[in-house]
């Protein structure tokens, strides 16, 4: 780089090197055309939105039936999730360990979280199902004995359940990130037991799904038990998922999870994420099918005339308004905005920091189809003062793009909001055709955290 800087670099193929890892932009807005795969924008000091409704680590332990949570780290991390456990009233599930700087040096450290969680369990005034105990970062950096943290505390409550949980940020450029972690972490009180061959799971949702997709109707239809942790009453019933024989992951951050469980429990599993593609989406409903004896696989030429018919009444509809989209209201941003141009919306803008490796297809087709579309970071720090205020309505679909876009016409949903298939395209046509028709109130609702659960702002 000092070489580059000073005008001395006598390596081409070096020099080159150096400028393809300088190649995305600088900018928080660019053409679709000029931007890089997978991250069309360089990393660097972040901005933090106001949007909170997708959900964080906080949210997805509270799905666990009956668990505490407990937090062991320094003051400025704990602000965070003691708030997000505040405002969704659930304050007597969760509990926290302070780190302070001695405890950086004297040679304490797992005495601290041994003590103070040995504390808080003392204290509570029931036993919890589940202990999800979150070490973080500095536990990395200190080379923490977490194996004996958890061998002595298990030695102390030998009946109760202790998961290990992980809060640290640092890790998520490489590797699995604290999301995956949590995703796989929640399914790991699950006992073996005796498989159930008409019982299966889906894993790893933050969202119930809809009960009208054709994931469930041909599960039940065949007289299959669909279990999900986020639709479990109790402890006992979510203990009962260990009898399923098939795992289906729809969230790709549930992927991992959802195969970890299926090897240790010796389950089957399924991949069927939230497709815009009908090709795909019929492979998936195949591959279902195929798992399940006794299911039927449904006429997908009806199912795809109905999705052709919902989207040519959302067209009619919006007729030319803009449309923007962020990267938080399905996983597959691009399939989305592909499906919406190829049938003639206006998208404009899409909003997302960085390309999922799903949609390389998409991301091509995007390219030479809609050069001009415009990609906009959410985290750059120019958006602090990016625009907001339009001299024409915005349609937006999702949370960002609504705030970004300075729009009361939004879809207010977050992570597939439990869509999914044929039916899943379909639901979201309609709450497009709702936001086009109704004013929400956009500041009001994306400042809440955690779309779906209790707020006491």
């Amino acid at each position: 780089m000092l070489k580059m800087l000073h005008g001395k670099a006598k390596d081409e193929q070096w020099n080159n090197q150096i400028k393809e890892k300088l190649s995305p932009s600088l900018q928080e807005e660019i053409p679709f055309q000029d931007a890089e795969w997978p991250l069309p924008f360089v990393p660097g000091l972040e901005y933090n939105s106001p949007a909170h409704g997708t959900w964080n680590i906080v949210h997805m332990g509270m799905l666990l039936p009956g668990s505490h949570q407990i937090y062991v780290c320094g003051a400025n991390c704990n602000r965070g999730v003691i708030l997000t456990a505040a405002e969704m009233n659930a304050g007597d599930r969760f509990s926290f360990v302070e780190i302070k700087e001695e405890d950086l040096f004297n040679g304490q450290m797992e005495d601290l979280v041994i003590e103070g969680v040995s504390d808080i369990l003392h204290k509570l005034p029931k036993k919890p199902s589940v202990v999800l105990l979150f070490t973080v970062c500095v536990h990395h950096f200190m080379g923490c004995d977490l194996a004996y943290i958890y061998d002595t505390l298990r030695s102390r409550f030998p009946e109760q359940c202790f998961v290990d949980c992980y809060m640290d940020p640092i890790m998520q450029k490489e590797g699995l990130t604290p999301d995956q972690k949590l995703r796989n972490a929640l399914y790991k009180p699950l006992p073996m037991r005796e498989k159930n061959l008409k019982q299966i799971n889906i894993i790893g949702n933050d969202f119930p799904t809809r009960e009208e997709t054709e994931l469930k109707t041909i599960a039940k239809a065949a007289g299959y038990t669909v279990k999900d942790i986020t639709e479990c009453e109790g402890y006992e019933e979510y203990l009962s998922m260990s009898e399923s024989f098939l795992n289906i992951a729809c969230y790709p951050l549930a992927k991992y999870g959802a195969e970890q469980l299926s090897k240790r429990l010796g389950m089957k599993f399924l991949y069927l994420p939230f497709s815009f593609h009908y090709d795909e989406i019929n492979a998936q409903l195949k591959s279902l099918v195929k798992e399940m004896p006794g299911a039927v696989m449904p006429d997908t030429s009806l199912l795809r005339k109905r999705c052709e018919r919902i989207l040519q009444e959302t067209k009619e509809l919006v007729g030319d308004t803009k449309i923007t989209i962020d990267a938080t209201v399905v996983p597959r941003l691009l399939g989305l905005t592909r499906l919406l141009i190829s049938h003639g919306f206006s998208v404009e803008r899409i909003f997302t920091d960085a390309f999922s490796a799903e949609e390389k297809e998409d991301y091509l087709w995007l390219k030479e189809n809609a050069p001009n579309l415009k990609v906009c970071a959410t985290i750059h720090p120019n958006m602090r003062v990016y625009p907001r205020n339009p001299q024409e309505k915005i349609l937006a679909i999702g949370q960002k793009a609504a705030y970004f876009s300075g729009t009361e016409h939004f879809v207010n949903m977050v992570e597939g909001g439990g869509l999914h298939g044929y039916d899943g395209i379909c639901e979201l046509c309609q709450k497009i055709q709702q936001a086009y028709q109704t004013k929400k109130d956009t500041k009001d609702l994306v400042v809440r955290k955690g779309l779906g659960c209790e707020s006491c702002i």
